[in-house]
């Protein structure tokens, strides 16, 4: 048994060219296929971008930073907010400078490891000794923030002392801590008003 063979054989084309001449396309415009005629395939469209990217370097519309930041308030907000514990003329004549400190110490350059004994030694031996008004010299810190994403806090000691003096052991001694005045250091130092001893 012999296998048909695919396709058109030569007597099919010459039949098929015969039916062909003598047919009338319903649509003109379109001719006829021959069978060695292969259908051409659609070229696409190229596709307009919906938008144009142009040479930018990144942070360039970004706003500058106009003002370093600071993770807390200034201190000096905090101490002029906190309750009035003392004495109104006494506060007064202190923040004015006008009491003189019986005592200091100076933790400006240490570590806030090597600050925190020495505080804690010099306030309880200042309120067993009887005195009432002691300066704490912290320093107003140097700026090391680089303008990184965390930011770092300016005069972290000058920050950490209050905290220091509002927590025990220090809070049952201290009756009020403000801000020295210019003469005794302004910014970079405490006065530290304690309790009477018992």
């Amino acid at each position: 048994m012999s296998r048909r063979r695919k396709g058109l054989t030569p007597e099919d084309l010459e039949v098929w060219e015969a039916v062909r001449k003598t047919a009338e396309p319903l649509q003109p415009k379109i001719p006829f296929a021959t069978s060695q005629d292969t259908p051409a395939k659609p070229v696409p469209k190229a596709k307009k971008p919906r938008f144009e990217v142009t040479d930018f370097r990144l942070g360039d519309t970004a706003p500058a930073r106009q003002t370093p930041h600071d993770i807390a308030p200034p201190l000096s907000h905090k101490l002029d907010h906190a309750p009035l514990n003392m004495d109104r003329k006494r506060f007064g004549k202190m923040k004015k400078g006008k009491l003189a400190p019986e005592a200091r110490i100076d933790l400006h350059g240490m570590t806030l490891a090597a600050a925190h004994p020495a505080l804690t030694g010099f306030i309880l031996s200042s309120h067993a000794a009887g005195r009432r008004l002691v300066l704490v010299i912290t320093g107003k810190g140097k700026h090391r923030d680089d303008g990184g994403p965390i930011p770092v806090r300016h005069g972290v000691l000058r920050h950490q002392v209050p905290h220091w003096l509002h927590s025990a052991p220090l809070k049952s001694c201290v009756l009020q801590v403000s801000q020295a005045h210019v003469s005794h250091g302004g910014e970079g130092a405490l006065y530290v008003y304690l309790r009477r001893h018992k």
